[in-house]
């Protein structure tokens, strides 16, 4: 091969190589592009799935992190974080609908902002040391089903606003030091199933609103400073299997109208003021299983109604003030 002839082959090599770098070049510059796209892609697709919180949502959360020393929780926040990645907060639908805290050491009182979280379905703070009270904007909690601040240190009256919450089912408020009577509002709570205020500071008589409560199962109010007379309208709730109301300031006869509650398990009256007979009607509560009626002032014989709740488990009359008072099934006229 002549001179000319090799610079010829060696040129047309140097093109070719020339080539393909420029190719090699092209295509990684276009592999790049493609990766910075989907990288930016990518950034959008999680600001949209875990960035959408409201911002007024996540200020309530960062407000009630602040106001019960977040720092210092069992298991804190990371604010920097995205929120449904804060324990207990749970996000659907770019919505906060839960919110579960408890155990957690939480300390000081509920901010008003709490009422922001609207979409919030269940609140849950049990067994921490908030105080105060529940402020009045949880009025705006239209979905909350479950309230439960319960073994706390809460202390203020419940609020009137409490009523508002038109889709709650369960209020769980018991083992605070809770003040104050509980409001009539709250007998707008009409899908109510489950009432839960025992051991706390709760004065006053029973609202007659609780009879619109007409979705009741439990209610437990032992261990308070209630007073007045059990009101007959209790007995619109037909399906209520507890009543609770022990260690109170009860008095007077109980309303025949809670012989209608035939769905009952557990009648639980020890410890109040209560007098007289019980209704003739009390033999019909043949699923009662638990009735504790002792240190009230009831009168008359009791074998009867004994064998006449044939479910009875738990019995006791006992008036440990005045040596055992018996009972009677005679009737006894409500007021």
């Amino acid at each position: 091969m002549n001179g000319y002839a090799f610079h010829r082959k060696k040129l047309s090599h140097h093109r070719y190589s020339s080539t393909l770098v420029s190719e090699i070049v092209a295509q990684n510059k276009s592999s790049i592009m493609k990766t910075a796209k989907l990288t930016v892609l990518l950034c959008f697709v999680t600001l949209l799935s875990f960035g959408s919180v409201s911002t007024k949502e996540k200020q309530a959360l960062k407000d009630l992190y602040n106001a019960t020393n977040g720092a210092l929780w069992r298991t804190t926040w990371d604010l920097d974080a995205p929120v449904q990645n804060w324990y207990g907060v749970v996000v659907k639908d770019d919505k906060v609908i839960e919110l579960n805290l408890e155990f957690n050491n939480l300390r000081g009182q509920l901010p008003e902002s709490i009422g922001d979280l609207v979409y919030l379905k269940h609140l849950n703070l049990f067994r921490n040391k908030i105080t105060g009270g529940i402020p009045s904007t949880v009025k705006n909690l239209k979905s909350l089903v479950t309230l439960n601040v319960a073994f706390n240190m809460l202390n203020t009256p419940l609020p009137n606003e409490i009523g508002d919450l038109e889709s709650l089912q369960y209020l769980k408020l018991f083992m605070n030091t809770i003040q104050g009577e509980i409001p009539s509002s709250i007998g707008q709570l009409t899908n109510l199933n489950t009432l839960e205020l025992y051991n706390n500071q709760l004065t006053g008589e029973l609202p007659s609103t609780i009879g619109n409560l007409v979705n009741l199962r439990e209610m437990l109010l032992s261990s308070n400073k209630f007073s007045g007379k059990l009101p007959a309208t209790i007995a619109n709730a037909k399906d209520l299997k507890v009543i609770s109301v022990f260690d109170n300031n009860f008095f007077g006869t109980l309303p025949n109208s809670i012989c209608s509650l035939t769905q009952l398990e557990e009648l639980v009256l020890s410890d109040n003021a209560f007098y007289g007979t019980l209704p003739n009607g009390m033999a019909s509560l043949t699923n009662l299983k638990v009735l504790l009626i002792g240190n009230n002032d009831f009168k008359g014989e009791l074998v009867q109604l004994k064998e006449q709740l044939p479910s009875l488990k738990q019995f006791d009359f006992v008036n440990m003030n005045n040596q055992g008072t018996i009972v009677t099934l005679d009737t006894e006229d409500d007021d």
